[in-house]
Parts: structure tokens; sequence; C-alpha cells
């Protein structure tokens, strides 16, 4: 899949669900939007806002026109999700966008979501655009238990706390899916393998453990992971979700060693984007960058468990 391809998801019993490759951080098979065609045309996450006409032109491929989008969904403020949202709610003047109630006034007043991000990513930013705000009678604020109704489907909120305290997963029972947000680990579809996800500065382990149980709960037969696509998993499910624990886990201990072996916090980061083994997939820079993004996170989440 390439940069700015749609391809309908057609994995498992999905219907009227496609999915965009979207070019994220400049490299291709890392961010995803999902787009649901149904009563209530919906979008699910929308990337960081960069090469945004790629998400109006699958629109346009789909066959949704700009005033019939009535859903964005989001599952979280991060901007690798919500940076788009102000664009379209622009472009799509029919379109609420519903959003965690935690983290909605960061997306009417995006600047100290903006300047967290900058502090989270650090040179990554260089990949970013600034948000646009959108107007607070066009936000709906969501919580667990709520249900956006599509029509066919819908989308029942669950919280998933782990990755920030704004993260909710989407199920849609009707197509026996979860819109898994940053829960389930990043899923490289070209290696087969799920990595980990642990941003400063909220990363909680205990809570990313608890956030795989309510998956487990779920229990459905396909992941829309926005990092990257779709993925089926059927009756693997609970398996899928042990594998990614233990990655988490693995990756936290191996932090924590490695500070202890180092002790120096900079020294670790540099160590840890020094041995990034995604450089194949992602390229150099994007895998060390993320590496230091995600080893960042567990320091913190260290130093906040002392």
């Amino acid at each position: 899949m390439e940069v700015g391809d749609v391809h309908e998801v057609t994995t498992g019993d999905c219907s009227d669900l496609y999915y965009l490759d979207t070019g994220m951080y400049g490299t291709s098979g890392y961010g995803a939007v999902y787009i649901i065609d149904d009563d209530r045309p919906a979008v699910v996450d929308t990337g960081i806002g960069t090469n945004y006409d790629l998400l109006l032109e699958a629109l346009d491929e789909v066959g949704i026109d700009r005033a019939a989008l009535e859903v964005i969904a989001v599952t979280h403020i991060h901007l690798d999700h919500a940076g788009g949202a102000g664009f379209l709610a622009r472009d799509c003047p029919n379109a609420n966008v519903y959003v965690p109630a935690l983290g909605a006034d960061h997306l009417a007043d995006p600047s100290r979501l903006v300047a967290g991000t900058k502090a989270a990513v650090g040179e990554q930013w260089d990949y970013y655009v600034e948000p646009e705000p959108i107007p607070e009678d066009r936000i709906v604020e969501i919580e667990d238990g709520d249900a956006i109704d599509l029509g066919t489907h819908e989308l029942r909120v669950h919280a998933a706390p782990g990755h920030a305290p704004h993260q909710v997963v989407f199920e849609d029972p009707a197509n026996d899916a979860v819109f898994v947000a940053d829960a389930a680990g990043i899923w490289v579809p070209q290696t087969e393998e799920i990595r980990e996800t642990s941003p400063p500065s909220q990363f909680d382990l205990e809570q990313c453990l608890e956030d795989v149980e309510t998956l487990k709960e779920l229990d459905p037969d396909v992941f829309c992971y926005p990092h990257f696509g779709p993925r089926y998993v059927g009756d693997d499910a609970a398996d899928a979700l042990d594998e990614y624990a233990t990655v988490l886990e693995e990756w936290v201990a191996a932090v924590e060693a490695k500070r202890d072996e180092l002790e120096d916090d900079e020294a670790v980061i540099e160590y840890f984007a020094e041995t990034a083994a995604m450089d194949d997939v992602w390229g150099a820079e994007k895998s060390s960058s993320e590496a230091v993004m995600n080893t960042r996170g567990v320091l913190g989440y260290l130093e906040g468990r002392e």
C-alpha cells in the first residue's frame, strides 16, 4: 500500500469500511484514517493534518460528498490522530467532531496541545501542521458507554486511558471490529509484528495492561489500527493482545534496565535511538524518532512510579 491509496476493508465480515494511507511522517504504512460509508458517513481519526488533501480525495473516491459527512470521531486528541479534525470540520459543514470529553477543550483551543506535542515529538514536529481550532458548537463530547449511531453501524465508546487519559476505542459490532486507537500497539503489516507505543507524558503501563483486558472482553474479529491498517484476529484476539502486553512489559523492563546501567536518562535515550530496529520499514529517521519518543515516555513513567 502506498501513500494516498484507499482500500476497502474486506477483512473478516467488514462492510462499508475503507482506509487511507496518509503518509504520516513521510512514510507509508504508518498512519491510517478510516472512512465508514453509512447513512451518517463517518471518519475515524484524521491524521496530523499534513497531506490533508489526501483525506478529501479519499472521501471523493469512496463517494461521500463533503456536505454529507456527519461524523468525525477521534479516539484521542494526540495530533497524529486529531490534528486534521479542524480542517475536516471546516470543509464539511454538516459534520460534528466527536471527541473524548477530557480532551475536548484542547481541540477548541489547541495551543497547549501544540506545545505539548512539540515537547513530545521533538524534531518530528517538522512533519506536522498547526491544527485548525474547532468551534465549540461543532464538538460533541463522548464518554465510556456512549454510542454514535451511523445507521447500519454504530461506534460504541470504551475508555482506554493507558496510552493517554483521553483515549477511547470504538467498537463497531456490525463489523465485529474495534478501532483500537493506540491501546493495542502499533501493527506492522510488512513484518506481521506488534510494536510498543509509550509516548510522554502520560503513558501508564498498568493502565495499558488494563486496556488490553478491555479489548479482550470486546473480543472482535478485526482490529483497525491507526498505525497501521486492519488486522484479522478471529478466535486469536486474546492471544494477539497477550502478545502486546508482553511487548509492553519487556519494553519497559529494557528501558528500566538500561537506566539502571547507565544512570543517565539522555544516555538511555541515545542508546535506544541508535539501536532502533525498524529502519527497513519506516526509514532510519522515523525509526530513531519513534524510539526516542517511546523511551522518553517510559522514563517519565518510571520517574512517576518512584
